[in-house]
């Protein structure tokens, strides 16, 4: 699609907005019965709209989806989704992994619509799901309402907000490794007011980790509290204090001894390659913000979302390199040396008009976007990149991968460390419409402008050096859904994104940014008189200017990422007492190396993945009991195309089982295991091996009033 023809596809659009003239009554159009099981989200448009009448392809997770399945680490929430590869890295107890649609998520986490950064290589803010309400994931570019993000979509995790009526949770967990978890949440009318709402959320955790030696502490605290200003303004304040502490888990294994054979048998899979009585980390983090929804007329409404983040990391690491010699059983370990905070404001602007006719629904959307981060850190790491773009690796000691002598250690010295400044901003404009025709046809296009700058300025060991980006880009969106009989709704869409690149090319000058664009083609079902939706969508995402090599040797944006695929997913009751999830996708992603290694496929990444969970109530044998179950395959994948040597990674099938007990209105019982089976397994390989979470059992004791 030329740059023309999408100025005319979104000005065709647009011009279906209708004047002020336009009666403002409510058309029977917009009222549509929805099963219990749809859900309502602004992620997807920024408006709120059932998930089911968008032309994007979206999953959400309920609250009641992490609590029947014990979520108390983030990135498992989309382990039932399709799209989505959950922990890819192993069990890592200071970072949440996952991977969208072949694409990395690193830059992809946003919380109540805005951005919660991951930067300068390990400061990564970390989401506690005791608060939060629901998470929702958006598939697919989508630069157009976010600005700078990956091509393999979103994911919004939403703050749990006060309510208007009373209600309380207190919570006890305890279960394997040594697992501990207390948690509070208190919500309501202020008392003595009609015009004010709060909630309390708490919680305390601690416990061991996967590897010998690691384990972790979290203090969580977020107040919230909603005032009614007027009868058309509300402001919610929104904060929260978090503080991790505790040993990381160095959880890279070379492929010998995990998917290679050895002389020696395999490494354990609890084995620490670190060393625990060194590593350390220390991570707090605080929230400041709030959310003004202003309604000007029957017809437009202001909404402005505002926060303030501080992060503050300390991280030592001790981890290993990724090759052992046929035959050996060393390997040579480096460091991770990090300390540093840095500060994040982020605000959105957003003024939405809803206007009817007899036979059109009109939902315009224009808004502005504002986010700035400065970060001051310094590392002391054994891998350093310096000025002039070259690296190098200063290992600091060997260890036996099969048997470590932590008690050998000497402290590492790895010189002078080196002082980091790094500042971004991004500034944007977006516009976007959605037009819903004789309740028939819903038509939506948009388009975005940024401008995104950054530097990282660092005194290395060739002196002060810096490197950065300062771009503009257009984003733009389109599709096109019919309403059908029969509650069958095809659809249509197109998307973008870009993502800036920090490095030089070798003039000195900034390389252009990442540009993903998506076509997606799809159904959404809705079988009449079954409540439940199912989804299917087929999808072809690329991104151009990956960095490769060049023959010259200097990196030059002639790469490219390429994912196709598949989804499909269902949730609906069976019967009025048994309740499903169902997920599968197909995905190829296919990348290119160098010039030698084009068209390679992507590591990590399986061409298939399927899932299904199943909840039953029992009440109908045992009054107030539950069960739930679920099956999780992972097909086989591969390691980095440019590894040594090629490996495939097996596939495999997780078990998770679930108990709950109501033994009155007020206290439940309930008992989680994920992978029952202890099925021990690697969950990837790219050029390190990651082995996956082994079986945990968790028992909690809630109390409701």
């Amino acid at each position: 699609m030329t740059i023309t023809h999408r100025f005319a596809f979104v000005g065709g659009m647009l011009l279906a907005l209708p004047g002020a003239a336009v009666a403002q009554g409510q058309s029977d159009a917009q009222t549509t019965e929805t099963a219990d099981t749809l859900v309502v989200t602004a992620t997807a448009l920024k408006v709120a709209t059932p998930l089911i009448e968008t032309s994007r392809s979206a999953s959400v997770v309920t609250d009641q989806d992490l609590q029947r399945r014990a979520v108390d680490k983030y990135d498992e929430a989309l382990q039932y989704r399709a799209g989505a590869v959950s922990q890819p890295y192993g069990s890592d107890n200071n970072s949440d992994w996952f991977l969208l649609r072949g694409f990395s998520a690193e830059g992809s986490t946003f919380q109540d619509g805005l951005r919660v950064f991951r930067t300068g290589g390990y400061f990564w803010w970390l989401t506690e799901p005791f608060g939060v309400e629901r998470v929702d994931y958006l598939k697919g570019p989508a630069s157009i309402l976010y600005g700078a993000a990956p091509p393999g979509g979103v994911i919004n995790a939403i703050s749990k907000r006060p309510t208007e009526d009373a209600q309380g949770l207190f919570e006890i967990e305890g279960g394997t490794d040594e697992h501990r978890q207390f948690g509070i949440d208190t919500s309501g009318p202020v008392a003595g007011t009609d015009d004010m709402r709060y909630r309390l959320v708490g919680l305390y955790s601690d416990g061991d980790d996967e590897l010998d030696g690691t384990d972790s502490e979290r203090f969580y605290f977020a107040p919230s509290l909603a005032v009614d200003l007027s009868d058309d303004t509300t402001v919610t304040f929104l904060a929260s204090v978090q503080k991790d502490t505790g040993t990381p888990s160095p959880t890279f294994f070379p492929a010998y001894g995990t998917v290679g054979n050895t002389p020696f048998g395999d490494i354990d899979r609890d084995t620490n390659l670190g060393q625990p009585d060194y590593d350390d980390f220390d991570q707090r983090q605080v929230t400041l913000g709030y959310e003004l929804d202003h309604r000007l007329s029957d017809t437009w409404e202001f909404q402005q979302s505002l926060r303030y983040s501080n992060l503050d990391m300390d991280l030592r690491q001790v981890y290993p390199n990724s090759y052992v010699a046929p035959g050996s059983r060393e390997i040579s370990r480096g460091v991770v040396d990090r300390d540093g905070e840095y500060n994040a404001l982020s605000v959105d602007n957003r003024l939405i008009a809803t206007t009817y006719t007899d036979n059109t629904e009109n939902t315009f959307l224009v808004g502005a976007g504002y986010q700035t981060l400065s970060l001051d850190y310094t590392s002391a790491d054994s891998f350093r990149t310096l000025g002039d773009g070259s690296s190098y690796y200063q290992a600091i000691d060997t260890v036996d991968i099969f048997d470590p002598d932590h008690d050998a250690f000497t402290r590492p010295d790895t010189g002078d460390p080196t002082d980091h400044d790094v500042r971004s901003e991004q500034i944007g404009g977006y516009v976007q419409n959605q037009l819903r025709l004789y309740d028939r046809w819903i038509l939506l296009a948009g388009a975005r402008y940024d401008s995104v700058n950054g530097t990282d300025r660092f005194n290395d060991e060739t002196g002060r050096s810096s490197e950065g980006y300062n771009d503009s880009q257009v984003s733009w969106t389109g599709g096109v859904m019919y309403l059908g009989d029969y509650g069958i709704s095809p659809y249509l869409s197109y998307s973008e994104s870009f993502t800036p690149l920090a490095s030089l090319d070798n003039s000195g000058n900034s390389y252009e940014p990442l540009k993903g664009r998506q076509y997606e083609v799809g159904v959404k079902y809705t079988p009449p008189g079954f409540d439940g939706y199912f989804t299917l969508a087929a999808f072809d995402l690329k991104e151009d200017n990956s960095l490769i090599p060049s023959e010259t040797g200097v990196q030059e944006q002639a790469g490219e990422r390429h994912s196709q695929g598949i989804e499909l997913e269902g949730v609906g009751y069976i019967t009025d007492a048994l309740q499903f999830k169902a997920s599968y996708t197909y995905t190829d992603t296919r990348m290119d190396i160098n010039s030698s290694l084009q068209d390679q496929r992507a590591p990590l990444i399986p061409y298939h993945m399927a899932s299904a969970w199943l909840d039953y109530d029992m009440a109908r044998f045992v009054d107030g009991l539950s069960v739930g179950g679920g099956l999780r395959y992972m097909g086989e994948s591969s390691n980095s195309p440019d590894a040594t040597p090629d490996y495939t990674v097996p596939d495999y099938t997780l078990l998770d089982a679930m108990a709950s007990y109501d033994i009155d209105t007020h206290w439940t019982v309930q008992v989680n295991a994920k992978n029952l089976t202890d099925k021990e397994y690697v969950s990837g390989c790219d050029f390190y091996c990651y082995y996956g979470e082994s079986r945990s059992v968790i028992g909690s004791l809630k109390y409701r009033w």
